[in-house]
């Protein structure tokens, strides 16, 4: 493998698994030229004219959809760890002997570890896409055949929009479709609240594989799938576990140091003048980002502010938030529980989007950069901003990018993390891997104090008379090490497992095996 330096300094390889690939240039420095892809034009003549796509079962799909060696395989994770059918599509290919493939998923979840068994027989060649927990550790250390590849949601989008990745078979799961494929995940027993994840798949695919366990009679209203993209229907008795692809435990942290930051950083936005009627704003689903909802919601309700949208993933906090007219809309990207499912389906306000309108960099534009306030997590931050949110300090591959890179274009970005986690600082000299530039992440907030970037002088003078506890990033560094003292850094070999795609396509960073 050829190694050259990008723009942030770290040294990426030229070409992976066999195919070229394009250095991190800086924010906004890649410019991209040719024309995006598609896949081959379908003709009625080929479809049955009653509309009826339904085949006996998975297995006489993947076949009439020419599954064979070296295919890219796609899914979408709106099942999150309640997914019954991914797994599924690679034991038919391994009973069906084919071997190297590639699976592209949107995300992975522990209900996924039975894949590791299809990497190591051949089945599966690499994955491209997030690598969590069972999965990362089985890439960290060096066991897969070819090299990850991680993207954020937008990025996912722009490769496949661009041809970057051209998915041979898409199967997507929907908690309600029709025989002709029309498909939503508004309704049945694995109601997921939208499909968003799964439009690129829809779209470009070369052929489409529809999964439900609610089929409908024709039309399946509304259509978040197009029928007229899909080639093949599936009936199955259950394609997903309810319980685990809404989480019912998503609830405000009781933790006082968690509680603590979420206070902070909603005072720090109180006192920069960043609520105020008309802002936008980003949080997650995660006890700490409920946790500044909640505190967000308290100071809009006290001072009566209403906010123009707010983008999720949803939860039944935000929900409350639209239904009491605190927030006009929810523009969402996924939902967290029944609250944001029923919201959903049933208040117009509440729109689903899909990594195309919120992320994606290669369009005319996205929400993104339209979000006046963003609130993230990270599991390291350097002293020179930079965010990492796939890898420990221990080295190991645990987690996928989500949203993270995409919502960095937000106006403000504050990520609330505490200062150790086990004994291990998380502000660091330079982060393990790189995932998110500097330049792009505002304001880190402890439970010892704020650091604000310096590019943000507005930031700075807003808040200088507040009271708060403004510091230097280099302090919070010295206190975590005062506490735990200064970590140990993780040993690597020189082989690459996994590479890290920025925005736009090109390689900001990669991950290399632990050396046991």
């Amino acid at each position: 493998m050829e190694f050259v330096k990008n723009a942030v300094g770290r040294v990426v390889p030229t070409e992976i698994n066999g195919k070229p690939q394009i250095p991190f240039k800086g924010v906004g420095k890649h410019i991209p030229e040719g024309r995006k892809h598609g896949p081959s034009i379908p003709t009625c003549a080929n479809y049955p004219e009653d509309g009826n796509k339904l085949v006996k079962d998975l297995k006489e799909a993947l076949i009439k959809a020419g599954l064979r060696d070296g295919m890219i395989i796609s899914t979408h994770h709106h099942f999150r760890n309640g997914d019954l059918v991914a797994n599924q599509i690679f034991a038919i290919a391994k009973e069906l002997g084919v071997k190297d493939l590639v699976w592209f998923p949107s995300a992975s979840f522990p209900c996924h570890e039975p894949i590791i068994e299809y990497l190591k027989d051949g089945t599966i060649h690499h994955i491209e896409g997030s690598m969590n927990g069972p999965l990362g550790r089985f890439t960290s250390e060096g066991n897969m055949k070819g090299i990850g590849i991680l993207r954020s949601h937008g990025g996912r989008y722009q490769a496949v929009q661009d041809g970057e990745v051209q998915i041979d078979i898409a199967v997507i799961a929907a908690g309600c479709a029709d025989p002709f494929g029309n498909a939503n995940g508004l309704y049945g027993q694995s109601a997921t609240g939208l499909l968003g994840f799964a439009l690129a798949d829809s779209q470009y695919a070369e052929k489409v594989i529809v999964v439900t366990d609610n089929l409908q009679e024709f039309p399946c209203i509304p259509w978040q799938i197009h029928g007229n993209y899909v080639d093949y229907v599936v009936q199955m008795d259950k394609i997903g576990i309810p319980e685990k692809i809404l989480s019912g435990t998503t609830r405000i942290t009781k933790s006082p140091d968690r509680l603590y930051l979420a206070e902070l950083t909603a005072k720090f936005c109180q006192a920069a003048g960043l609520i105020k009627n008309g802002f936008s704003f980003q949080t997650g689903a995660g006890g700490t980002s409920l946790a500044v909802s909640y505190y967000f919601d308290q100071i809009m309700r006290k001072e009566g502010i209403k906010a123009r949208f707010a983008r999720g993933g949803s939860n039944k906090y935000m929900v409350k938030m639209l239904e009491d007219g605190l927030v006009d809309f929810i523009l969402d990207g996924q939902t967290f529980d029944l609250d944001g499912v029923r919201s959903m389906r049933d208040n117009p306000n509440h729109v689903w989007t899909s990594p195309f309108t919120s992320y994606n960099y290669h369009s005319k534009g996205n929400f993104a950069s339209m979000v006046d306030i963003v609130i993230l997590g990270a599991t390291e931050v350097d002293v020179n901003f930079n965010g990492n949110v796939v890898t420990h300090s221990d080295g190991y591959l645990l987690h996928g990018i989500g949203g993270w890179q995409n919502a960095l274009f937000g106006k403000t970005v504050i990520l609330p993390i505490p200062l150790f986690r086990d004994r291990i600082p998380v502000i660091v000299d330079e982060v393990t891997t790189l995932v998110g530039p500097g330049e792009l992440i505002d304001v880190i907030v402890t439970e010892r104090g704020i650091a604000i970037n310096p590019r943000r002088t507005d930031l700075i003078e807003a808040t200088k008379n507040s009271g708060l506890p403004i510091v230097d990033i280099h302090y919070l560094k010295e206190e975590a090490e005062k506490i735990c003292g200064k970590p140990q850094k993780p040993e690597f070999t020189d082989k690459v497992v996994a590479a890290i795609k920025w925005v736009d396509g090109t390689v900001i960073d990669v991950v290399r095996q632990i050396k046991k």
